[in-house]
């Protein structure tokens, strides 16, 4: 089933009924002069167990515990932003999956040369899947990314990922002026950044669905990173999201701010659609046969980790 996104931009006071998500407006049923309809309509319910992600957007919004648990105890990542709108918080279960702490071991006794080819498919997988977008995007194909793709050595010993990221980014937004991929950068980074930001929640919730512990790495390992796995698996969907970018930039120019609209069209992230397994597939439910298949590659059952081929 594919699971719900929830944004919440505004004042708004979140229970729980019923296992029912109540969303309704604060001081409505104050205002004495609204007509009944009004009222009735400014009270919405969810059902929990629909609800994949949530993204919490406004400084006055009210959440009671009751609503978080459930949403954990559903395996629903949560999201909070800053005062510029972009994510900087992620809540998720601290235990995902009946067979944790035997996963967590398998996870932990991952052998290095594991790890690195792993990594290889990784990358393989992601530089695909750029030289795809660039394809649809630029109506030719980008035969030196095929070939890089098919050059990483295990563990990209090489660093054919930086160079292909390089090519990419180069051609993919080539006709805006000064435009590099940069956190802090010009527009559509705001974007780019907005929508990997869902991605790793996506990500990460199905790492801990699956399992696993989203902080140890195959290849990031920054000490201060909370989800170095997650950002390890989503370098294959990555492109997805620029791709996306990539369109709402042809639609509403280069000088791309996060309006309500941008936003809305960001968070369709979890449901764009993918193949995987010669199969398509929402992106959310594609993450979880991932994160599956990577459990399945350190207990032993699979050589392959499982990612969508564009």
């Amino acid at each position: 089933m594919i699971k719900k996104t929830l944004y919440f931009g505004n004042p708004v006071y979140l229970s729980l009924r019923n296992a029912q998500l109540v969303i309704k407006l604060p001081g409505v049923e104050k205002v004495e002069d609204l007509p009944e309809s009004f009222k009735k309509q400014a009270e919405v319910t969810k059902p929990i167990e629909d609800i994949g992600v949530v993204v919490l957007d406004n400084k006055q919004i009210t959440v009671t515990s009751g609503v978080l648990e459930a949403l954990i105890e559903n395996n629903c990542a949560v999201i909070t932003c800053d005062s510029k709108s972009m994510p900087v918080g992620l809540l998720l279960p601290l235990c995902g999956n009946t067979t944790q702490n035997e996963r967590f071991r398998e996870q932990l006794d991952a052998s290095l040369p594991l790890k690195k080819q792993l990594w290889q498919q990784t990358i393989q997988a992601k530089i695909n899947n750029q030289a795809s977008v660039l394809k649809d995007c630029m109506a030719e194909e980008v035969k030196c990314m095929r070939v890089w793709a098919t050059d990483v050595r295990s563990g990209d010993s090489d660093n054919l990922e930086a160079r292909a990221a390089a090519y990419y980014w180069k051609n993919l937004f080539a006709d805006i002026k000064g435009f590099t991929r940069d956190r802090e950068g010009i527009p559509p980074n705001n974007l780019l950044n907005y929508g990997y930001a869902i991605l790793r929640a996506v990500v990460a919730r199905g790492l801990v669905t699956s399992g696993l512990l989203p902080t140890l790495g195959i290849h990031h390992h920054n000490r201060y990173n909370a989800y170095c796995l997650a950002d390890d698996i989503m370098e294959p969907y990555r492109p997805y999201v620029d791709e996306l970018v990539f369109s709402l930039v042809q639609e509403y120019g280069e000088n791309l701010e996060l309006t309500k609209e941008v936003k809305a069209r960001l968070l369709t992230i979890p449901t764009l659609e993918v193949v995987i397994g010669g199969k398509r597939s929402p992106l959310m439910i594609a993450v979880g046969q991932t994160t599956a298949s990577l459990y399945k590659c350190f207990s032993g059952e699979l050589r392959r980790i499982v990612y969508p081929e564009r």
